[in-house]
């Protein structure tokens, strides 16, 4: 057994020639003395070098990702953050939902009717359970029908004005201050006054009312138009911006939009500005001091 190590130690041991020569001429070129030692180290040294080569290329490079199996951290805490995200819309959802079934059911007159709720949701129980003891009268329903009819086709019913009295009785509040280039000439068919200012100055609404004209025209540019109570309108042309859409209302001085020089009838930054009474433009200079 002895002997049988000593000749395996002796065979490791054994150093071998690789020669290569020339097939023609046999002419020797190169050598190498190796024996079986070496020839294991070196190949163990090429195996190890070649794993912490593909080691290091998984971790430090995107090649990792095609990795069945493996997600990444960024991708895997997007994930995690979208699925709480969800979870936490659908609680306000059900909220939501909850609570427009309850004022679908207080406007229906429903109150005491848990039917129009989903079982499920609990905030839509809770809601019910804290309105349960609530009962439509007769009065009630009949004080309900009086407000909703109140505002119907009315839009004059939602401007805070009085609604009698001529234009005279009016307090207008000046929409811009500056100088009058140009004054009202109803035989010019020049229904308003031209007011100088500095650009970008800002427009306030003469009174209480609601906007029912809200765009641009070629001749006066951005305009837009207020519908007051008793039948007085006004207008303002020739703006750079318009803050307000038709159908917003608006309070007296409340800022309406920006003086430009838009359009082609102008010839510097100014606003013209108009009123008009009973379907007739009257001078603006009788009624506010610019």
């Amino acid at each position: 057994m002895v002997q049988r190590k000593r000749k395996l130690a002796e065979k490791l041991r054994d150093k071998y020639k690789l020669v290569i020569l020339n097939n023609e001429t046999f002419e020797e070129k190169a050598s190498v003395t190796l024996n079986r030692i070496s020839v294991l180290a070196s190949i163990s040294l090429v195996v190890i070098v070649l794993i912490l080569l593909t080691t290091a290329l998984l971790i430090f490079t995107p090649l990792k990702e095609y990795i069945p199996g493996y997600t990444d951290l960024t991708v895997r805490k997007e994930v995690t953050e979208t699925a709480f995200k969800v979870d936490s819309l659908e609680t306000v959802l059900a909220a939501q939902r909850a609570y427009i079934q309850n004022i679908q059911a207080v406007l229906s007159g429903t109150v005491g009717d848990s039917t129009g709720v989903e079982e499920e949701s609990p905030v839509g129980q809770t809601l019910i359970a804290q309105e349960a003891d609530l009962r439509v009268s007769p009065a009630d329903s009949a004080f309900r029908a009086y407000i909703e009819n109140q505002d119907r086709y009315n839009i004059q019913r939602n401007i805070p004005v009085r609604e009698t009295g001529t234009i005279e009785e009016q307090t207008f509040f000046t929409p811009v201050k500056g100088i009058a280039t140009q004054h009202f000439d109803a035989q010019a068919r020049h229904y308003g006054i031209d007011i100088a200012c500095k650009k970008d100055e800002g427009i306030k609404a003469a009174l209480d009312g609601m906007v029912i004209f809200s765009g641009f025209t070629t001749e006066t540019g951005n305009v837009i138009a207020i519908q007051h109570a008793n039948n007085i309108v006004s207008f303002y042309k020739h703006c750079s911006v318009i803050f307000k859409k038709v159908g917003s209302f608006v309070k007296s001085g409340e800022a309406i939009g920006v003086v430009g020089n838009t359009g082609e009838f102008t010839s510097g930054p100014h606003l013209h500005f108009e009123i008009w009474y009973n379907g007739n433009p009257v001078d603006p200079a009788d009624f506010i001091r610019f």
